[in-house]
């Protein structure tokens, strides 16, 4: 693992607590209704998590990741047997326009695929070792964070901190995607899937740090890789927490509905995972956004998927909460 160490640690980015305008009523639809919502003070890592620091975590513990064990044919039936293999999902550009209806025209499951291997037999992450770690499942994200004393975000803290205290703002830096032409994230630039003219410097991750932060001092809010959340994703926010649509028999119906209703067969939860990533592009995927929202299955692992880390603040004895 000495080949995977790195310089880069971390800055935790203390957050004061206060009320923003979550979601957007001028979007996709599944980041309605904008609404009012209260977040307390958060310390939140300033990047996030590395393949140096992921490599780490690996080699003090032993952990097995989720893309590196065989999957459970129960879990997905009619699924091949070789797609049963440990590996993970890979994007591939296409050799010219597709159907951008159909996903799996970009993506693939490539047998191998693993944090160590983002794009599977023959790929590793020798030089990429302040990239944002990859092909992480949900499990993976919420291990190194108990490792390291940390938690993961719930989805309302990472949008606060994604806005840096521009609440309502289009982007996390501001109304102009590419203010006076300069790039502020590593997004798609061309037509996505089959040409990235990469005018930004990235056609696949890119290291931490390398856009401005935000308000806050957070870098790559937007864009680069999308980032775990630990909200169970729904279709529509639900701003009236006593009541909620979906979730009234609380975390099982929450569970419940997280299910993807195109795939009843496949029993598998998702949670919401916030910010784009390098693949998305003005002619597809506009969620290189605060108020973006994706679902993700929690078993899966991709290679434009990773996660940060927080703390929150712990009263001490006789100190208000």
């Amino acid at each position: 693992m000495d080949s995977l160490a790195s310089d880069h640690r971390p800055v935790p980015i203390g957050i004061c607590g206060g009320t923003f305008l979550m979601g957007s009523d001028r979007h996709y639809a599944e980041e309605r209704p904008a609404h009012p919502t209260e977040v307390a003070a958060l310390v939140m890592d300033d990047t996030c998590v590395t393949n140096g620091e992921f490599a780490a975590f690996i080699e003090a513990t032993g952990y097995v990741t989720v893309a590196e064990e065989p999957l459970d044919p129960a879990m997905y039936p009619g699924a091949m047997r070789d797609m049963l293999q440990p590996g993970g999902l890979v994007f591939h550009m296409t050799d010219g326009p597709v159907d951008t209806s159909d996903f799996r025209n970009w993506w693939r499951w490539v047998p191998g695929a693993c944090w160590r291997r983002p794009e599977g037999g023959g790929s590793d992450i020798a030089g990429r070792e302040d990239h944002p770690v990859v092909q992480v499942a949900y499990r993976d994200a919420e291990a190194f964070a108990s490792w390291a004393g940390k938690s993961l975000p719930t989805e309302a803290e990472w949008e606060y901190a994604a806005r840096g205290g521009l609440d309502g703002a289009e982007f996390a830096w501001g109304a102009e995607l590419a203010p006076g032409g300069v790039h502020m994230a590593n997004t798609w630039q061309g037509p996505f899937p089959w040409r990235n003219f990469a005018t930004d410097g990235f056609d696949r991750t890119c290291p931490v740090r390398s856009f401005p932060p935000n308000g806050y001092g957070l870098y790559e809010m937007c864009g680069n890789v999308w980032e775990w959340t630990t909200d169970w994703f729904a279709p529509r926010h639900q701003p009236d927490a006593t009541a909620p649509a979906c979730c009234g028999g609380g975390r099982a119906a929450a569970i419940e509905a997280s299910y993807d209703p195109a795939q009843p067969t496949i029993r598998i939860p998702r949670k919401v995972v916030k910010g784009g990533s390098f693949l998305c592009a003005p002619s597809y995927c506009r969620r290189y956004r605060p108020a973006a929202r994706h679902a993700q299955m929690i078993d899966s692992g991709m290679s434009h998927i990773g996660f940060r880390c927080v703390t929150r603040h712990t009263a001490h004895p006789g100190e208000p909460a």
